[in-house]
């Protein structure tokens, strides 16, 4: 059975299936980018810019933990460590905030998937600092809901934290990737000259 690249592009566009290619180059570039990323974190520590990696994401887990704090003070009381980042909450749990919370690993991996897809750079260079701004949004309404989880539902925290709220991540990425795709990278038809 010999099938070859021009086969494979005729059997995509004679069943109309241009959007499952784009679906699946989406879903492969994302999970190449995440595995990329652990392996460089897992076996190299952030080299060659670790002390920068490290600064960064303790730097941004702090900006998180400070905004987050104010949004759950507004709905519960709460006593804090700032220095730990840790939030101590009236029914006796703690929650805290890490490096791995800072939520530079999505707004990175959303740069990326932007940098690597075609389109417009006119338009990345306000539609990618908007994807990074809405994974930093993201990232506090998921801190803000592991503290609802945390106060309400606490058997539940590590289930939320590893299968609602992490994805939420992906969720979001997908849908700014959807709009990229869809109303912004895709070119202007213009009008038939007579």
């Amino acid at each position: 059975m010999d099938i070859n690249l021009k086969t494979i592009k005729e059997f995509i566009r004679k069943h109309h299936l241009d959007a499952l290619r784009d679906v699946a180059i989406f879903i492969l570039i994302t999970v190449i980018i995440h595995f990329a990323w652990r392996f460089w974190a897992a076996n190299f520590n952030y080299a060659p810019i670790r002390t920068f990696m490290y600064e960064t994401m303790d730097l941004m887990a702090r900006e998180v933990y400070r905004e987050s704090a104010r949004i759950i003070s507004v709905m519960y009381e709460i006593d804090r460590n700032d220095e730990s980042m840790q939030f101590y909450f009236p029914n006796q749990c703690m929650m805290y905030i890490n490096e791995s919370c800072s939520g530079l690993k999505q707004m990175l991996q959303f740069s990326l998937l932007l940098l690597i897809i075609p389109g417009p750079w006119k338009k990345k260079l306000w539609f990618i600092p908007l994807g990074v701004l809405m994974m930093h949004l993201t990232n506090l309404f998921r801190v803000t809901g592991l503290a609802v989880v945390m106060m309400n539902r606490p058997e539940y925290w590590n289930f939320s934290h590893d299968y609602i709220f992490r994805p939420l991540f992906y969720v979001v990425i997908f849908a700014l990737w959807l709009i990229w795709v869809e109303k912004m990278a895709k070119k202007k038809k213009q009008p038939k000259q007579a």
